[in-house]
Order: structure tokens, then sequence, then C-alpha cells
């Protein structure tokens, strides 16, 4: 048995997916004539109350527009010191735009308005970087599938309208969040001057971020897109699949979130293991005792056939997803109680 529970990246479209995405009508996206890729920005901006949507090759595309559109060279973001945009997009911010971060050290990658409010440098002081924009993550990557309050987004969104900046969220995994909380998703709008969201994590498509805001700024990342290389012809078929996870992967998210708490609760148990982090979503992170070797035990699970990742320093991570059926975690689940270390 072959089971990769390294990233919620892995999984592939199915059968029904793939139907989908042949008989999707496509034509040029760069002339604006692609009616599938229409369909899926006007669908996702109008479920999330923004004007307008663009679509994208990658959630990190899609980011590094949004910092683009909202900063100028020499300006500072502030996000959390876990922040994908600081951590796994190539050093983007600082290539792209030409802009720092100012990290802080939130709780597993969630940030506070009061941290934000004493982060904010002095526009008028100009030996420091301008702060400009506030970047978070929802559900946090690093964090371990952690979730936002709702209510900490609109305190932090009055941060930054008192301040003149902009807020940005990075909504890799919001359909984890959303299931998770069960907040309204037409909310988003109404907080953030820009979102991305990605489909091919949870949700199975094998393509596919979205950047939404309003219709001047979608306008202005459409040139940007453009610069980064982001121009794409008949984008119809990935557009199709995202709009076939969009109508049929979310509500079974509930299923994977189930997953990585039950292995949650068997880690807890096993005496191989010193601390295993709160289970929101689909993000499982665990620590080893300090006797046990990580990549004696990953090795181990490989030739179970089972593929975790490592995070360094002892700690391990778990994600469970659409290809990770309810047979292969009853699997799991016996070779993690007979394993010996």
């Amino acid at each position: 048995m072959d089971i990769n529970l390294v990233s919620d990246t892995v999984t592939k479209p199915t059968p029904e997916m793939l139907q989908f995405m042949f008989k999707a009508q496509v034509g040029d996206d760069v002339y604006k004539q692609d009616l599938t890729a229409i369909e899926l920005e006007n669908k996702i901006a109008n479920f999330f109350g923004f004007e307008a949507g663009l679509f994208f090759p990658s959630g990190t595309m899609a980011n590094q527009t949004a910092i683009k559109l909202h900063t100028q060279p020499g300006e500072q973001l502030i996000a959390d010191k876990w922040a994908h945009v600081y951590n796994y997009e190539g050093g983007g911010v600082s290539f792209n735009s030409g802009v720092s971060c100012c990290l802080l050290d939130g709780n597993r990658g969630m940030i506070t308005a009061e941290q934000v409010s004493g982060a904010i440098n002095n526009p008028e002081f100009y030996h420091s970087p301008l702060t400009s924009l506030v970047c978070v993550e929802n559900t946090t990557n690093k964090g371990g599938g952690a979730c936002y309050d709702f209510n900490e987004f609109k305190k932090i969104r009055q941060v930054c309208d008192n301040n003149n900046l902009k807020f940005h969220l990075d909504g890799a995994r919001i359909w984890n969040a959303l299931v998770a909380t069960n907040d309204n998703a037409s909310n988003y709008g109404k907080v953030f001057h820009t979102m991305s969201v990605c489909f091919s994590k949870g949700m199975g498509a094998p393509v596919g971020s979205v950047l939404l805001s309003d219709k001047v700024t979608i306008n202005r990342a459409l040139r940007i897109r453009k610069i980064l290389g982001g121009g794409m012809r008949q984008i119809g078929y990935l557009a199709a699949a995202c709009l076939f996870a969009f109508d049929h992967n979310i509500e079974r998210l509930i299923q994977d979130h189930q997953r990585a708490k039950e292995l949650a609760d068997l880690l807890k148990i096993l005496p191989w293991v010193s601390v295993v982090e709160p289970v929101e979503t689909n993000i499982l992170i665990f620590s080893v005792q300090s006797s046990v070797d990580e990549n004696q035990l990953m090795e181990k699970l490989k030739q179970k056939g089972i593929q975790i990742s490592s995070m360094g320093h002892g700690k391990l991570r778990i994600v469970t997803h659409l290809d990770y059926k309810q047979e292969m975690h009853n699997y799991v689940l016996e070779t993690l109680k007979k394993l010996k270390l």
C-alpha cells in the first residue's frame, strides 16, 4: 500500500473531475475569451463577497501579485514569523516587490490586532521602512492548520484602516477553515482588500488559485500577472477542475479533519511521542521523544508504505487529504500502534 501523507498537494484528479475538464468551454484567456475561467472567477468572487477575481496558476503567484499591488519598493509588510509569504515563496517578497518583512511571534502562525498595532513603523520617521501591508494566513500551514477567529480579522482590519494599511489573506486552505468554523464566506470580502484561494490542496484540483478584490484592483493585478509570466491561453481546462472541486469537494473536507484528529488521539498515547499539537483541520504536527531518531521513524514508516514529512528537530507532520481513504486510514492507525522504536 502506498500512502502519501506528506501534503494535501499530492492528490490527483478523480475520473469525474477529468471528465468535467475535458468538456470545458475554452478560449484565449489573454484576450479574456475563456468562458470557463471567467465563470470560475465570477463564482468565487461572489461566494466570498468580492467584486472580481483573477485565475492564477499558483497560490504563490497570487500572493506575490497581491503584495506588489499594495506596496512600493523599500516598504514593509507585517506577517507572522511562520507566514507562507515569507518562508515558502522563494524570497519573492524581496525579489518581486523590494519589500522587507516585520515578522511577529504569533500563536501557531496567527497574529493579533494588538501585535499588528505595535509593529507599525511611524510614517513620519523616514529612517524606518514605511509599513504598508498586513498579510495573514488561514488556515496556517506551519501552524498546524490552525483557524483564525473571524473577529480577530475584523480587529486587524480596523488597525489597518486607522493606519492606512492594506490587508491581504493567504487563503490557501480557506476551505478547511470554513468547514471547521462555519464562518460566513461572504464576510471575507468585507474585511480583506485582497484574498487568494487555492484549489490544488484539500480541494483536489491539479492546479489553480484565484485572487479576489475589487474590479479596479483586479484590473491592476492582470498587468502584474502578465509581468510575472502568468498570462495563459486555454486555461478553462484547469479552471473547470477548480469549478468541479468547488461544487463537490468542500463538505467532504470534514472527513480529512476527522481522520487527522483520530491520528492525533492515537499519537497522544504512544510512548515514543512527546507532544501532539492541537488539530483543528487536516494538518497534524507532533514531536517525538528526544531518544527517538526521526529519520529512523520515517524510514520504518516508508518501509510500511507510509510517507510523512519532517519539520526538523524531532517535529513531524501528517496531512490528510482527498486521496487518503478509510482503508488507508485504518492501516495507518494499526501500523502506528504496532511500531517499535
